[in-house]
């Protein structure tokens, strides 16, 4: 496999630290990073928007089809919903719920699985998302899955949360990333698991610094 054509897959559960390692690796190895959980998280955020019922998989299923994502390149990649920047907005925690919600319709996931691989073959790269090496390019040889314990993982999300200035109870932080784990690990289309192909990594008591070595390392050796 070529460098430009390079596919390394970082998948995981909320809050074990895939956007933050997934940039670094990809600026390490200089391919692109392409966050595929962004592409839910707008696809959930245009449902709000226009008051999909999130059981409603045909009304879902017509949005993605007609909704352009796109990401604009750089320190921290841009994320454009049908040419409106909206990187900020799909962070939310009300957003995230419904990321989840969309993620479970066959429909949606088809569509934007397409353009996930289609992304990857025109220029490789680093992707994080939850099914990166299950489904959309399980054919790469270097596929990583990111752990945490949970109440690490929540913690982290408190802080975040805190640190851009939103109110937010820690328990229920927990409680929303014990429901999104069940939702995302039971879906019948594409659940969030790992298999022996994967290096699995536990993040809870590692430093991000030797997180990103050990992907590094192993990727130059492996690809």
């Amino acid at each position: 496999m070529t460098q430009a054509k390079r596919i390394i897959a970082i998948d995981g559960p909320a809050g074990v630290g895939k956007s933050t390692t997934s940039r670094r690796v990809a600026k390490e190895l200089n391919l692109p990073h392409i966050d595929t959980g962004a592409m839910y998280r707008a696809i959930g955020l245009a449902a709000l928007r226009e008051e999909i019922d999130p059981h409603d998989e045909d009304a879902l299923a017509d949005l993605a089809s007609r909704t352009r994502i796109d990401f604009v390149p750089g320190e921290r990649a841009r994320v454009l919903l049908n040419g409106e920047d909206v990187t900020d907005q799909i962070r939310t925690p009300e957003v995230s719920m419904a990321a989840s919600d969309v993620s479970t319709v066959p429909a949606v996931r088809r569509i934007l699985v397409r353009l996930q691989q289609e992304l990857g073959r025109r220029s490789g790269g680093v992707l994080e998302g939850r099914d990166i090496g299950t489904k959309v390019f399980p054919g790469t040889r270097c596929k990583f899955f990111l752990t945490a314990r949970p109440e690490v993982r929540a913690k982290r999300r408190y802080d975040e949360l805190r640190t851009k200035g939103v109110s937010a109870d820690f328990a229920k932080v927990l409680e929303e990333t014990l429901a999104r784990d069940e939702q995302d690990s039971t879906r019948v289309d594409s659940p969030l698991t790992y298999d022996e192909t994967y290096t699995v990594i536990d993040t809870s008591e590692l430093p991000i610094d030797e997180v990103v070595e050990a992907i590094v390392k192993r990727v130059r050796a492996l690809c």
